[in-house]
């Protein structure tokens, strides 16, 4: 790749925080405090913390667009809590970005930029 050839992009790294309404029975297992990271392609856990399957399986389908910039008006830039998916469990996992990341087209995928020319 040339020098003149800029193949970067920018993704948000996220932090996905467990919030739990006091008083609210509490099924899946989060507790306040609980969190995971989002950075790229790699979420994190703080060692020691557990996070339920079926508590990722609501969130991870957000992610990828939470990582991109949106529109001011778009409901992915302003709605950030997803519910547990217990309809009985009062927990909420709440999707913040807090930093960026530059990433490279060729350091992610094997296909090819377009053509500029084509």
């Amino acid at each position: 790749m040339s020098d003149k050839t800029d193949d970067s992009f920018e993704l948000f790294d996220l932090r996905v925080e467990a919030v739990i309404p006091e008083g609210a029975k509490i099924y899946c297992g989060a507790k306040t405090g609980d969190y995971f990271e989002l950075r790229g392609e790699m979420l994190t856990l703080p060692p020691g913390q557990g996070f339920s399957i079926y508590s990722l399986a609501a969130v991870l389908p957000l992610l990828a667009a939470k990582q991109r910039p949106t529109h001011r008006n778009d409901w992915m830039t302003t709605d950030a809590e997803i519910a547990c998916p217990d309809p009985n469990c009062g927990s909420r996992l709440r999707i913040r970005r807090i930093g960026t990341r530059r990433f490279s087209h060729a350091d992610t995928t094997a296909v090819p930029l377009p053509d500029a020319g084509g």
